[in-house]
């Protein structure tokens, strides 16, 4: 769509911003001239709040949102598509011309199905974007993992790659699709809770060239990105590729990545786990988030375990020294019986 088009349908919904928020944000409620909700998704609360009345545009005009806890801000197309779980902007724009009784850009010669709203944070719209991507094999989501040095990628079926991945920058840039990574973020029974998007450069040679190429989607606390199923023995991390590191010399080992400090320090324990270890990076947050787990592992009766990279994180390690240096260095750090049992099988 071009940015005209997107515009203009911002514009049409904002004139209609009351009936927008009662319907795509129900949670909330009205103050004033403004609809106050908890966040974009639509969870029940005071941070975010919706300008009803207004100038079209500039400054306070009507439409526009923010969010006081997250800083995030936006307009109703932005509403429509994080309360509605959607990807592609073309689908954003759809919706929004259902919404005002417009006629779709592309009418199809028959009316294809399209699923309901729900709210990004649930697992059916987690789900939806999951399912929208595609394996990773043979993509450009797994030649930006082999360019960080990770080629071991069995049991990595919670990562896949979407082509065209809407992004938007803020409030005022058109929108642009980049590839990118998505990661499944389940919960301790294996339902999607969340979702994590990575964009990416056209040729996969590193991250796309924007501001926040990692955004996060959905119920994260206490969930992560889960590789292979955990039993007595994990191993828990912040980042993806700094989990994947670990994963090329312990591919045995199930892991999980939190995606933050924050989210590492909640993360939730499997009933059976006996000895967690803590993948740890090297700044003040990673501390945090080691001192706070080894509190709650020791309060379960769990084994902590810290591992430490040399430099930052493990992926740094991994392509600074290579796979035989970050074997042998994760091998001094591992109990004498996880040797045998993970690290001798890797060899």
């Amino acid at each position: 769509m071009a940015r005209h088009d997107a515009s203009e349908l911002a514009r049409r919904l904002a004139r209609q911003a009351e009936a927008v928020c009662r319907h795509y944000l129900p949670a909330g409620h009205r103050e004033g001239r403004y609809w106050l909700v908890g966040d974009v998704q639509g969870t029940p609360g005071r941070s975010m709040f919706v300008r009803l009345k207004g100038p079209e545009s500039g400054k306070g005009a009507a439409g526009k949102f923010t969010d006081a806890a997250t800083g995030e801000h936006g307009d109703l197309l932005d509403v429509i598509r994080e309360s509605c779980g959607l990807v592609d902007f073309k689908d954003v724009a759809d919706e929004a011309r259902t919404f005002l009784n417009l006629p779709h850009s592309e009418p199809a010669p028959q009316p294809r199905h399209r699923p309901t709203c729900a709210p990004t944070g649930s697992p059916e719209a987690a789900r939806r974007l999951f399912a929208m991507s595609q394996p990773i094999t043979g993509t450009v989501a797994e030649a930006y993992l082999r360019k960080r040095g990770i080629t071991a990628l069995h049991g990595a079926g919670s990562l896949r790659f979407h082509p065209r991945c809407y992004y938007r920058p803020d409030e005022h840039s058109p929108t642009e699709t980049w590839p990118a990574m998505i990661a499944s973020v389940t919960d301790l029974a294996g339902r999607i809770t969340g979702a994590h998007r990575t964009w990416l450069s056209a040729d996969g040679g590193g991250k796309a060239p924007i501001d926040t190429p990692r955004r996060a989607m959905g119920n994260l606390l206490g969930h992560a990105v889960r590789f292979s199923v955990a039993h007595d023995v994990i191993a828990a991390g912040e980042g993806i590729e700094t989990i994947l590191s670990l994963h090329c010399v312990l591919p045995h080992m199930p892991m999980v990545a939190a995606l933050s400090a924050a989210h590492l320090a909640a993360v939730l324990f499997p009933a059976a786990l006996r000895r967690l270890y803590i993948v740890r990076d090297d700044d003040p947050a990673g501390d945090g988030a080691r001192d706070s787990l080894i509190e709650r592992a020791n309060a379960a009766g769990i084994e902590a375990i810290v591992l430490s990279p040399v430099l930052g994180d493990f992926n740094e390690d991994l392509r600074t020294f290579g796979i035989d240096a970050l074997r042998a260095a994760v091998r001094q750090q591992l109990a004498p019986e996880d040797v045998a049992r993970f690290l001798a099988l890797a060899a």
